[in-house]
Parts: structure tokens; sequence; C-alpha cells
């Protein structure tokens, strides 16, 4: 089995040499060449042990008081006589806190030092508009202020990623791409599948050869309209190739669950052992929204999360690829801390965000918010998100953080030394 396993990260070696080939051309149907005039991420010089970062939206706002649960507290269960879970529920993080029942997938990964929680997570004056709270974490602009890209799309750019072969990101997912991955120079695909990752005229008879002739000529000066046209046809087409057979040799070491979002980051554990370039997948869960009939529905949705992260993070570690991988799971805003009439929760502000993988410092970073300290029946912010972005941009992602975020923010301390 070892001897199988270490045959599979030479082939993919070979692999990614042969990919990193193709990393000098200048542009494709995806991505139009980058304008930025220095190197402010050393993510450009590419390796074997290049990074991956996976998002994972929980939109409508998470209830994270119900996530991860003071149990021990009075107040926790004065404010929510209906929604309250117990200690005997929980599962445990320590003497005080305890996840959602619901959330095996993470306990197992926080057991096993592959999961962080960072508590308090939020933003000052904090907006609960799904749209505008959303937009501030995508752009890392209040309202009034530029958004003319969002924070990953400036990671692109300053990484300098546009000229790969591949995709430097890749949303995965039916709805609008995020904001966040919005950049005025690299184009970044969204796809509902693997399959779907392909020239749209790919089976018109005779237009794939005809593309491949027209991008074959002798006639590759991009400094030209013709040039131009052939290299962007050339680099579409292999790029549409690759995608498209990307993991045929791929076997998951599991069953991913049987969802949507476990359908989507089994193609990224696909992708991420076929040896692509791809830096970021970007995917979406909705139904947070709890507003009534609350306990059933969050617990759907936080197993959904639960255990396809935590299949996620074990099948990439089969594969041979566990270093290289971290998983951010983060939400819009919280709820308030009492509950309503309807067996829900209404909009809050701070809650928490998960990060899991090999590199992360395991366990709670950071105190829960104070119960008996609030601000307008709201928990108060502890960590400001952009600290945990930073963490990801410096640590993880080895990029100048204010060039990307715009200033300097301390980083939370989530990951270990790297």
């Amino acid at each position: 089995m070892e001897s199988d396993l270490n045959l599979r990260l030479a082939e993919k070696k070979l692999s990614r040499r042969r990919l990193f080939g193709h990393a000098g051309q200048s542009t494709s149907l995806f991505t139009f060449g980058l304008t930025a005039p220095s190197v402010l991420c050393d993510a450009a010089t590419l390796s074997i042990e290049q990074k991956v970062l996976v998002v994972v939206e929980m939109a409508g706002g998470n209830d994270g008081l119900n996530t991860v649960i003071p149990f021990r507290d009075e107040l926790y269960r004065k404010a929510r006589p209906n929604l309250a879970i117990g200690s005997d529920e929980a599962l445990s993080v320590n003497d005080n806190l305890g996840l959602h029942p619901s959330m095996r997938g993470m306990a197992d990964l926080l057991e096993n030092g592959k999961l962080s929680i960072v508590q308090g997570v939020g933003y000052e004056n904090p907006n609960r508009s799904h749209f505008e709270s959303m937009d501030i974490w995508h752009s890392c602009q209040r309202k009034g202020e530029p958004r003319q890209s969002g924070w990953i799309g400036r990671y692109l750019e300053s990484a300098k990623l546009g000229n790969l072969a591949d995709p430097p990101a890749l949303h995965l997912g039916k709805r609008q791409q995020p904001f966040a991955l919005m950049s005025r120079d690299v184009r970044v695909p969204s796809i509902q599948s693997l399959e779907q990752f392909r020239l749209r005229a790919a089976d018109t008879p005779g237009l794939r050869d005809a593309i491949r002739s027209l991008s074959s000529q002798s006639r590759v000066d991009a400094s030209d309209l013709l040039g131009f046209v052939q290299a962007s046809s050339r680099n579409a087409m292999e790029a549409s190739e690759r995608m498209e057979s990307a993991g045929v040799q791929y076997k998951p070491s599991e069953a991913y669950p049987k969802t949507t979002l476990g359908r989507q980051l089994e193609t990224v554990a696909k992708l991420i052992a076929s040896g692509i370039d791809t830096r970021i997948y970007y995917v979406r869960i909705d139904g947070f929204d709890t507003h009534a009939n609350q306990p059933e529905a969050h617990a759907v949705l936080l197993r959904n999360v639960s255990d396809a992260v935590g299949t996620l993070v074990r099948d990439v570690n089969a594969q041979g690829d566990g270093d290289r991988l971290l998983v951010m799971c983060f939400s819009e805003f919280g709820r308030r801390v009492a509950e309503n009439a309807s067996d829900g929760t209404d909009h809050g502000a701070a809650g928490p965000v998960f990060l899991a993988g090999n590199g992360v410092n395991a366990g709670v970073v950071g105190e829960h918010p104070r119960l008996d300290d609030l601000q307008n029946g709201d928990l108060k912010h502890l960590v400001d998100f952009r600290q945990v972005y930073a963490a990801i941009l410096q640590q993880w992602m080895k990029c100048n953080v204010p060039s990307v975020l715009g200033a300097a923010f301390d980083p939370v301390a989530v990951l270990a030394n790297l």
C-alpha cells in the first residue's frame, strides 16, 4: 500500500512538471494576463508543495452560539429556553464548550489535531443585511468605499497567477460567482461539475480539430490579434482537456456524503489529486437563515458541512496531499443571542470561523464572547475577520497582506509555524 502511494506521488510530480511547462503562456480564454508591477507573493514560484485553500461559505448567517455551545453558561440557557443544547448532547471541545451534536465530522478532526475554531469573528459596527455583510467579508470594504475587486481576486493579482495554464481559482456551484473572486485582471471560472468544464462547442464535429489546427500554426506572436487568438485558443484547449480528464485515475479513500456540498468537495479532491495548479476552490452552502423552526434545519446544515469537510480532509490526506490543504468555513454573521418566538434566531453579529487541515493550531483560538456584555443584543466581536485572512495570506499563501487587504492586520494564531 505504501509503495502504491509513493508511485502515485511520483506520477503526480511528473504530471505537475509537465503542467508547469505551460505556465509561460500569457493568456487563455479563462484568464487575461496580469498588469501588477511587482511580485508581491511567493505563490508564483510553483512547487510540488503548492498550498491549496478551500473556502466554504455558509450563507444566511450561521447561528454560532448553537454551533460552538457554551453549555455551562446560565445566561445561554436563559436566553434560549427552547433552543439551548445541553452538555449531555454537545460534542465536547473543552470543559465549557461543545460542538453541535450533528458535527461529528469536525469533532473527529478536532480530536485528530486538524481543526481550529476561531471564536467571536466579525467587524466593527456590524451590518445585519445579508448582502451588505457578505460584501464586507468578500471585499474587505465598507459601504461607500470602492469595491472593484474581492480579497481573493486581489491575491490572485498579487501572486501573478493569471498566466497559469490552469485556472488559478475555481468556483463550484450554480449561483452567481462570489465577489471575493472578482478581479480586474484574472478570470475565475464557475462550474457545476467537471463534465461542464469544457469548450461549449467541443461536441461540434470538427471544431476541436479546427481550433487545434489554428492554434498550432507558426504565427504565435501574441502582440498582434491573430497571435493573441492563437495563444488564447491553444491555452483554452489544453485547459479544457486537462480539466475534462482530471481525476480519471482518482479513487476516493472513502465515500463522500451524497449531498451537493459532498459532491463539490469530492470534485475538489479529484482536482487536487490530478496535480493541476489551481490554488483556491470556492463553494457555498445556503440555508443558514434560520428565523423559524431552527433545530432540525440547523442540525442538517451543520451535519452537511461537518461531514463533507471531514471527508475531504481525510481523503486528501489519504491521497498524499494533506499538508497542502487548508479549509476555511465562514458565515456573514451570527445570530441574536435570544431566541425568537418562532423557535428560531434573528440576524446577529459575531460568530465562529473554522479552519481545517494538517497545518492548523488545533483547538479553540480566543475567548468565547461574553453573554453578559452584549451590543444591542448581539455578541461582541473579538477577532476582526481580516485577521483570519491575514493569517491565511501571510502564513499559508506566503503573500504580502497589505497588498491584498489594503492595510496590515495582526494574523490570528490559527496556523502552526510554517
